[in-house]
């Protein structure tokens, strides 16, 4: 990035799109954009009406220090700490998972149900490993009536959650607890809905990662403690029977490598009913749904 020409912008949007390209970044142009803007303190939208303007030198060498991490493998979200997620912005750092597009369809699940089932009375929700606080408080945006309680084991990711929920106005609608997945909060049941992003990436998957994911995301959130990636959303799923109402739901989710595998788990578990397992947009296995039987 030196020479006579003057950066622009537009300059610095197609070098760095291109420099991207060559750096395993799977969206090289939206790499660029989110870190422009970002620097700048604009809209990313906003870029495209200046595409002439020249930034300041501290601006481009703080774009240049942004891009050199982002090309040494740095999540883009990590670097602008944000991240959005059912159309908020959440705030996120390395001390949590940083929110998927997926995730979004256990959120849209939990409440067409939550619609369907109890139309008109206040539910209670039990969101396990909340991490950034991203789906209880996309769902007490949604539900303002709720109960909602998350958990979440590492106190960092835990003060992550609830800075987001007081930014984002829900903080008074949601009680976080600190524990591991159910235990901190069995007495504050039964719940009707009990959800979860859990850790399902199994340790022998670990060397098919991208090296964005297993270098800069908590291990924490990301792998069960056992090869298969099963074993904490079978701990998951035995306490929820105990926290649950009868007829209430357990929404989770899962990789499309394990769907198969958690069938099993959850049709062996006796308590479940109407075990069911959604495809995401790309037409993958990624949430599963079961239900607590009534009786």
């Amino acid at each position: 990035m030196n020479d006579s020409q003057p950066w622009t912008i537009q300059r610095l949007l197609t070098w760095t799109a291109d420099y991207f390209k060559g750096h395993d970044s799977e969206s090289p142009r939206l790499d660029a954009e989110v870190l422009l803007s970002a620097t700048l303190g604009c809209r990313r939208i906003d870029l495209y009406t200046r595409f002439d303007q020249v930034p300041a030198p501290p601006e481009i060498d703080r774009f240049r220090h942004l891009v050199k991490r982002r090309a040494a493998g740095e999540p883009v979200a990590y670097l602008v700490q944000q991240k959005e997620f059912f159309s908020l912005p959440f705030v996120v750092t390395a001390d949590v998972l940083i929110p998927r597009p997926e995730t979004e369809l256990l959120v849209v699940e939990t409440l067409d149900r939550v619609r369907k089932y109890f139309p008109n009375a206040s539910v209670a929700i039990a969101d396990v490993g909340t991490g950034s606080g991203n789906i209880a408080i996309a769902l007490a945006k949604h539900l303002p009536n709720a109960k909602i309680i998350a958990t979440e084991i590492s106190p960092r990711a835990l003060d992550v959650a609830e800075k987001n929920a007081n930014a984002l106005g829900v903080r008074a609608n949601i009680e976080f607890v600190p524990g591991d997945l159910l235990q901190p909060v069995v007495e504050h049941g039964p719940f009707d809905f009990v959800v979860s992003n859990p850790p399902y990436i199994g340790r022998a998957e670990r060397a098919s990662l991208p090296s964005s994911v297993v270098n800069y995301e908590p291990e924490v959130a990301l792998f069960s403690t056992d090869d298969g990636g099963t074993e904490i959303i079978e701990r998951l799923a035995s306490e929820a029977l105990m926290a649950l109402q009868p007829g209430g739901y357990l929404l989770f989710e899962i990789s499309p490598i394990i769907a198969a595998k958690v069938r099993e788990i959850l049709s062996a578990q006796a308590g479940w009913t109407q075990v069911e397992i959604k495809k995401d947009l790309a037409g993958l296995e990624r949430i599963a749904i079961v239900q607590k039987a009534k009786h």
